[in-house]
């Protein structure tokens, strides 16, 4: 539908620009040919603008390397003492060669690391990441995340039975005050 009302639309605004051109001619008046230029000339602008909004806004596409790095709890979500004691006591790694290390820490000493490997599904266009953890496995882990995409950045929520949602971002720990 808004298919066919678009071509309803341009089909009027090449005859009005027919019209106009040819009252231009008739009569030879500059401000004819200035109303087809400045209208034909909004319409690709708005055109273009709108084709760069969409491209700067997207949605990142996911690949398996995406993934690879280091990631720490975003406390930006729910500020707060909660937020802040887990992002002092679990983070994790993805490493190249396909391995997770899920690390339970205190500060920055690490206390235990369980270790897994990483794969990845694409039901849809963006990667979808799936963790088989070695043996046991920290609570944290027991489903695979779920993974919000932004225009230019991800983030991982992780499903915990005590802790309910985690949020997790790329980003190396750093000591908080």
């Amino acid at each position: 539908m808004g298919g066919f009302l678009l071509l309803i639309v341009l089909v009027l605004l090449l005859i009005a620009t027919i019209f106009i051109l040819l009252l231009w001619l008739l009569t030879k008046n500059k401000i004819y040919g200035k109303v087809v230029l400045f209208v034909w000339a909004g319409l690709f602008s708005l055109y273009f603008g709108m084709y760069f909004l969409g491209w700067l806004y997207a949605k990142k596409v996911l690949d398996k390397e995406d993934f690879y790095g280091q990631y720490t709890v975003d406390r930006n979500y729910f500020p707060g003492k909660q937020a802040d004691w887990q992002y002092n006591h679990y983070r994790f790694e993805i490493k190249e060669n396909d391995s997770i290390y899920f690390h339970v820490t205190d500060g920055q000493k690490i206390l235990e690391t369980f270790k897994g490997k990483i794969s990845t599904l694409a039901p849809y266009k963006s990667a979808r990441l799936v963790i088989n953890m070695d043996g046991t496995s920290h609570h944290i882990l027991t489903t695979n995340p779920t993974i919000y995409r932004e225009p230019w950045d991800f983030f991982m929520v992780f499903n915990s039975p005590k802790f309910n949602n985690m949020y997790f971002r790329k980003g190396k720990w750093k000591e908080i005050d």
